[in-house]
């Protein structure tokens, strides 16, 4: 079993930022997330994006911003836990937790912080994937850049789809959208960028079939209108349908919720003792939904987590400037 003093369930943007903080406050943290990799939302369905409301940032892509987040919290030395889903929960004689996930692994936890977003997100599936078990079907992807020499489909009309296409097509050998609506749903902006750019518009039509073995060779792209059909040579197929969001197991671990999100007082604390959330999870009067108000909230947290563990401890966790080494001269 893992022990830890502070479990952190989501490695979003408020996740890694209380793990540095956890770090600075000298606890021993560990983070757990449903997705394989770090970065939450933020990395699954924006990476290329930029961002415009980052404190000291005027703009910063959700790649860059997810980066420099991962390399602040790895100076907490943390225990990070990926495609692990926090399943089940039981508080200990001692008033500390056992948290149980879906694989079956066992954490246990002085104290928990909740920064899960919306939960558990999965793709919403496309139906012509049904039994298709190849290469070359990808819901989050890499740098741009590393799909040059592919021909891309893309399935959707939401911001992804329409982000992803205009990120993709400097770089790739073609790009080809596929909507089975007549208007696409994203801002006008990008769809106006999308339209003059080369990628080739299906509005209207669904992918019926998906070609290749163990590899993606083509997909039959059907007309609704016309009924026609036309096979498109394609290498990469990314399914942009949005995701069905989940909070699993947290819905049973007696937390007031309002709605789908966690009810929480100014130290950032639900109705259960030693159990915190930050981010977009929380509700409170006047809440504001932002990522920078996630960060605020995760500093909340973990300080005063850190009283509650060491009530000789000072909330304030003092100036960083004075903890750090001063750069080399």
């Amino acid at each position: 079993m893992l022990d830890t003093d502070l479990l952190i369930i989501g490695g979003g943007p408020a996740g890694l930022y209380a793990c540095y903080y956890a770090g600075m406050r000298g606890l021993s943290v560990t983070v757990i997330d449903s997705l394989p990799h770090l970065g939450g939302q933020t990395a699954a369905l924006y990476p290329e994006k930029n961002i415009y409301d980052i404190a000291g940032f005027p703009a910063v892509t959700g790649r860059e911003l997810i980066a420099r987040l991962t390399e602040q919290a790895m100076t907490a030395g943390p225990t990070v836990l990926l495609g692990e889903e926090a399943l089940k929960l039981q508080e200990q004689p001692d008033d500390t937790f056992l948290v149980t996930t879906a694989a079956g692994n066992d954490i246990g936890a002085r104290a928990i912080l909740l920064t899960a977003g919306i939960g558990r997100f999965t793709p919403r599936p496309l139906p012509a994937l049904d039994g298709y078990t190849g290469a070359g079907i990808e819901h989050v992807l890499d740098a741009p850049h590393t799909y040059a020499d592919h021909e891309v489909v893309i399935v959707g009309g939401g911001d992804s789809a329409v982000d992803w296409a205009n990120a993709l097509v400097p770089h790739s050998r073609s790009v080809t959208v596929v909507h089975r609506r007549a208007r696409f749903r994203a801002h006008e902006s990008s769809v106006a960028a999308l339209r003059a750019s080369t990628a080739r518009l299906l509005i209207n039509s669904e992918i019926s079939t998906v070609h290749g073995d163990s590899t993606l060779e083509a997909v039959t792209i059907r007309d609704y209108g016309s009924g026609t059909t036309e096979r498109v040579p394609a290498t990469l197929l990314v399914p942009a349908l949005g995701h069905i969001a989940s909070l699993g197991g947290l819905a049973s671990w007696g937390i007031n919720f309002v709605g789908k999100q966690i009810l929480v007082d100014t130290h950032m604390a639900t109705n259960r003792p030693g159990i915190y959330a930050a981010g977009d999870v929380t509700t409170y009067p006047g809440k504001v939904a932002l990522i920078a108000v996630g960060f605020g909230e995760a500093a909340t947290a973990v300080n005063n987590i850190a009283v509650a563990l060491h009530p000789d401890e000072q909330l304030f966790p003092g100036h960083s400037s004075e903890k750090l080494p001063e750069p080399a001269q």
